[in-house]
């Protein structure tokens, strides 16, 4: 007896633990925003390329690109809120490709994240666009005309010396496959500059990770 009361609690447990990264939480019921800019070229060469993506089109010039805008609690993140707002039109989907390289990226932005910014899809693509303006992503970078390997944490820096208004603990960067993937920004609900949660600014440590040229 006391075996089977000692499986009901620790099944109850792992319930109430998951519930919190439920799916279809309540819409605008969050703490803050993580800007994520996912390098382009190395998504290209990571999934990109075998989708036959129009992002990595030799002629696209994308580099930092919007992968979205995510609201977040400071411990996990809602997704697919309940949300009684218009879907985005076409129109408004496709008018945020030159920002996050496709207007099907920007419909699955919306479905997944955006439906819980508490927000229209117009005014959640315009508070996404005023995140993305609002961050230099560093013009050196551009410049690259070969693939380099190089310490992640000089991805973090660049960021960090054009964008004085950030502090450290405000940014992370992520890597996969041992190369550089992505650089989240935590945000404020009104766009400032935050610190991230615990669970968000995990840097990659690696020392030599492949970052490719804009194609």
């Amino acid at each position: 007896m006391r075996l089977k009361s000692l499986i009901s609690l620790v099944l109850l447990s792992t319930l109430t633990a998951n519930a919190s990264f439920a799916e279809g939480e309540r819409a605008g019921d969050f703490d803050y925003y993580v800007l994520a800019l996912s390098w382009s070229p190395n998504w290209c060469a990571l999934e990109g390329d075998d989708r036959n993506s129009p992002q990595c089109d030799d002629d696209a010039d994308f580099g930092w690109v919007m992968h979205g805008l995510w609201p977040q609690y400071h411990r996990g993140w809602p997704s697919y809120c309940n949300n009684a707002a218009r879907p985005p039109s076409r129109s408004m989907t496709a008018a945020m490709a030159d920002i996050m390289g496709t207007s099907g990226s920007a419909w699955y932005q919306w479905k997944k994240h955006g439906t819980c910014a508490g927000l229209s899809a117009e005014d959640f693509y315009d508070t996404a666009r005023t995140a993305y303006d609002s961050i230099n992503r560093p013009a050196l970078l551009r410049k690259l005309d070969k693939q380099v390997t190089l310490p992640a944490s000089l991805i973090e820096e660049a960021f960090l010396k054009d964008n004085p208004q950030l502090e450290a603990d405000g940014v992370t960067v992520t890597c996969r496959s041992n190369r550089i993937q992505e650089v989240r920004i935590c945000l404020s609900k009104d766009l400032d500059p935050i610190k991230c949660g615990s669970d968000v600014i995990k840097d990659c440590t690696a020392k030599s990770a492949v970052f490719d040229p804009i194609r």
